[in-house]
């Protein structure tokens, strides 16, 4: 009998070298493939603003080379003929390798995912900050769901009974999140706070009668740096049942003032002080000027009320902008001859003619 004729486990040897030839073959069109995705995913994603194209290129980069490998034998194998056995093992292996390459696939998902919902703009590089300390939680919860999703699939395969696995599973679930309730209502504020982002790190909020600077989203507290310098910690959970009024959200600041004049300020006087205001706070730059009205008579004194807007949420630039406009008004008003009003008290003294004895 020819060598290449000779049988071995019901093949001949020029079937199992064909089957090798193919092996071969089909792992290099598969690494051709791959290799040729990436370059061309690469250059279009250069090209665009999606964040698709960059995420296809990471599924292939994950894709590993024993799962290459993998599909390769299994098309080699089904050129030969094998006890159902054999084929039974190889498929198993072959659905092993492809879970394990399905948890490569899932966790850079996952990643594209928690990106995806957390923002990649540069805009939101303190929100990046805000979740150093909750996108391990976002990510770890993520890899717990999509292993469990893949041991469950591959003991299916295997033949096992999931069905009371998991009704045991979700009995157990329950038990645990009844016991760690409030250690899980923070950690899905903390998730909540980042995904929401009603406040990102280095934004200055009030929250009841408390005010600071966010200094830490973390994931049971949110720690604030007040004006005082202590540090205040909130947890999550409460956070969110608070109102919370977040000034650095604000695109433009009111400013409402007002002050007061002497009553012996004469009416000609009184007309130009609005016109004094508007071309004041006009010349200030990042102020927009509203309304400057002659309120009321007060007790010792004639009220004007000032509205003006500041274009910037910054408190610096408000209090800069009003002691320029201060400054700028006393000035003005050395000029008109106006003076500030002061509290003052007249008092009338009336004079009676004494009275002599007798009369």
């Amino acid at each position: 009998m020819p060598f290449f004729e000779q049988v071995y486990y019901s093949n001949s040897i020029t079937k199992w070298l064909c089957a090798f030839v193919l092996a071969i073959l089909t792992y290099l069109v598969l690494l051709i493939i791959k290799k040729l995705g990436v370059y061309r995913l690469k250059k279009i994603s250069a090209l665009t603003r999606t964040d698709i194209d960059d995420f296809l290129v990471g599924l292939l980069d994950h894709t590993r080379h024993y799962f290459l490998i993998a599909i390769s034998l299994l098309v080699a194998l089904t050129s030969l003929r094998l006890p159902e056995g054999v084929k039974h093992i190889a498929y198993s292996v072959l659905i092993i390798l492809l879970l394990i390459q399905v948890w490569y696939w899932g966790n850079e998902g996952l990643n594209f995912l928690i990106a995806k919902l957390i923002g990649r703009d540069k805009s939101l590089a303190t929100s990046r900050e805000a979740i150093q300390g909750t996108m391990p939680a976002l990510r770890f919860l993520g890899q717990v769901i999509l292993f469990s999703t893949i041991l469950m699939v591959a003991l299916d395969n295997f033949g096992f009974n999931v069905t009371t696995l998991l009704a045991s599973l979700g009995v157990g679930g329950i038990a645990i999140a009844l016991s760690l309730q409030t250690i899980l209502g923070d950690l899905f504020a903390s998730l909540s706070i980042v995904l929401d982002k009603p406040f990102h790190v280095g934004d200055f909020v009030v929250i009841e009668n408390l005010n600071g600077t966010v200094e830490k989203i973390g994931l049971k507290t949110t720690r604030i740096r007040s004006l005082s310098g202590e540090q205040l910690i909130f947890a999550n959970g409460d956070l969110l049942k608070s109102r919370i009024r977040n000034y650095q959200r604000m695109r433009e600041r009111r400013i409402v003032f007002s002050f007061g004049v002497l009553y012996q300020t004469t009416a000609e006087q009184l007309k130009h002080i609005p016109g004094i205001l508007k071309n004041i706070i006009e010349h200030q730059e990042k102020a927009r000027f509203d309304r400057a009205h002659f309120l009321n008579f007060g007790d010792s004194s004639l009220n004007f009320e000032v509205v003006f807007y500041v274009l910037s949420p910054d408190y610096l630039d408000y209090m800069n902008i009003q002691q320029k406009i201060n400054l700028a008004l006393v000035e003005s008003f050395e000029k008109e001859k106006i003076e500030f009003a002061y509290p003052t008290r007249t008092i009338f003294v009336e004079k009676f003619p004494l009275q002599r004895n007798g009369d």
